[in-house]
């Protein structure tokens, strides 16, 4: 008797060979990030430039299948830090970090862009959501990484018009993650 043939062993062949697809999806899946300790938030145009701290984001990104990806991150709008009392407080006044406590950003798709990335998505500033491109790269060494990038915005079309106001600011990004 043939035992590759009886209709139970088919059955369990094919159980094994659907758990083992599953398994594969599941290990390719996105992998899920944690910021770990020392990141960076910047802002600067000229004279004009800060920080921001009191960052959370949940992160799903797979360098192989980037388009699978999901970014969401807020800050802390009162944590922003010009380095001088003043000017911090001007500039938190300028975004209402009071009424608005937050700043968001959520992904809507994330692509390849040559030896890049870049993240198109929705930021929400001063209560405004706006489309925004963060361009990135992510330099990963097994179960950490650094995500590193940029994106510009206009403060005018968030409704920042205090004087004083750069016309636009470039926002820069270091953040060493590690897999949760």
């Amino acid at each position: 008797m043939n035992y590759l043939k009886h209709p139970s062993i088919k059955n369990i062949s094919y159980l094994l060979i659907c758990l083992l697809a599953v398994s594969l999806l599941a290990f390719a899946a996105a992998a899920n990030w944690k910021v770990k300790g020392n990141y960076e938030v910047k802002f600067e145009n000229g004279a004009i430039h800060g920080t921001f701290t009191g960052l959370k984001t949940d992160i799903e990104f797979d360098k192989a299948h980037p388009e699978q990806a999901k970014i969401s991150a807020t800050i802390d709008a009162s944590s922003l830090s010009t380095g001088f009392f003043i000017k911090t407080s001007h500039a938190k006044d300028a975004i209402d970090a009071e009424k608005y406590p937050t700043i968001s950003f959520t992904s809507t798709s994330v692509s390849k862009s040559g030896n890049a990335f870049q993240a198109a998505g929705k930021l929400t500033l001063k209560g405004v959501t706006k489309p925004v491109t963060i361009h990135f790269t992510f330099d990963d060494k097994g179960n950490e990484g650094t995500f590193k990038g940029d994106f510009k915005i206009i403060p005018k079309d968030f409704n920042i018009t205090r004087n004083g106001t750069p016309d636009n600011l470039t926002i820069t990004l270091t953040v060493p993650v590690s897999k949760s």
